[in-house]
């Protein structure tokens, strides 16, 4: 009986540091703001970036990280204009791209848009709040006139998942692909989500085609970026794909391919989330 409570008390007790230092992160994590060009700006906090349009017409916001960090995401949106909060565009259904949805709902008043897929998806989650829905869902896209800016919504299917839309900001000329960019990393393509590898790799190669000279893009995760770096991002794609695509080809296991690893060449492009093992697990299960 003794050893039971002990184990309870163990297992109370790694779930109350645990808590402690996901309240830490949060507590922890700064909101920062980048002009970009005309009326648009970039947040970076944790998850993924948001874009913003501010002007006299109100705020219009691009996916908006996680619930805990709504506040401070609204605070850093009050830096840039005091307008009012109108408009949130989800660019697919990822919690770090939803999270504070139902934030912006209730307390910003904002009318949610995306994809008819992000509704599904969070709507299937058992944990789901009515508030974090979009409100205004679509099949290929939606058109913004606002703050003196032409903004095109568009869907582009089986990519990053079965949700995803892009950005554009016509005057601006400013680009907010979501997570079909992860830049200077390997990218996280959802299997799982109705993402696909050729998708992936189809919709870049469509949207870079799109981009004018001095084009700012905006991606999902990662720096303020050109269009050079997103063909870089491209390259690394294309080649890596092939690269595994070949191995699989010879019956060279999903083990040993990700034993042979892709080389010095792409080494940097690991990081946290998505290492080089995740990466060439992706890339041999998806083609």
């Amino acid at each position: 009986m003794g050893s039971r409570i002990h184990l309870v008390a163990a297992v109370i007790a790694v779930l109350s540091i645990s808590s402690a230092n996901a309240q830490d992160q949060w507590a922890d994590t700064k909101i920062t703001s980048q002009a970009v060009s005309g009326s648009v700006h970039m947040l970076q906090g944790m998850g993924g970036n948001i874009g913003v349009s501010a002007g006299a017409e109100g705020i219009l916001i691009i996916d908006d990280q996680f619930a805990p960090l709504a506040e401070k995401i609204a605070s850093a949106i009050g830096d840039i204009a005091k307008t009012p909060m109108k408009y949130v565009v989800n660019t697919h259904y990822h919690g770090d791209h939803t999270g504070s949805n139902a934030y912006f709902s209730e307390v910003q008043h904002s009318t949610i848009f995306a994809h008819d897929n992000v509704r599904k998806r969070l709507a299937a989650k058992d944990d789901h709040k009515h508030a974090e829905l979009p409100v205004v869902t679509y099949q290929q896209g939606v058109t913004f006139h606002f703050n003196n800016d032409t903004i095109k919504v568009m869907h582009l299917p089986a990519g990053h998942t079965d949700s995803d839309s892009v950005v554009w900001f016509e005057k601006a000329n400013v680009l907010h692909p979501g997570d079909l960019f992860f830049e200077g990393r390997f990218p996280y393509i959802d299997l799982n989500g109705g993402g696909t590898v050729a998708g992936y790799i189809k919709n870049v190669t469509q949207l870079i085609g799109m981009l004018k000279e001095g084009t700012k893009i905006i991606p999902g995760h990662g720096n303020l970026a050109t269009k050079a770096d997103y063909q870089k991002a491209l390259g690394m794609i294309v080649d890596t794909a092939s690269m595994v695509k070949s191995m699989k080809t010879k019956g060279v296991s999903l083990e040993d391919a990700v034993t042979q690893g892709l080389g010095e060449k792409y080494q940097d492009w690991s990081w946290s989330f998505i290492t080089e093992e995740k990466w060439i697990t992706t890339l041999y299960k998806g083609q």
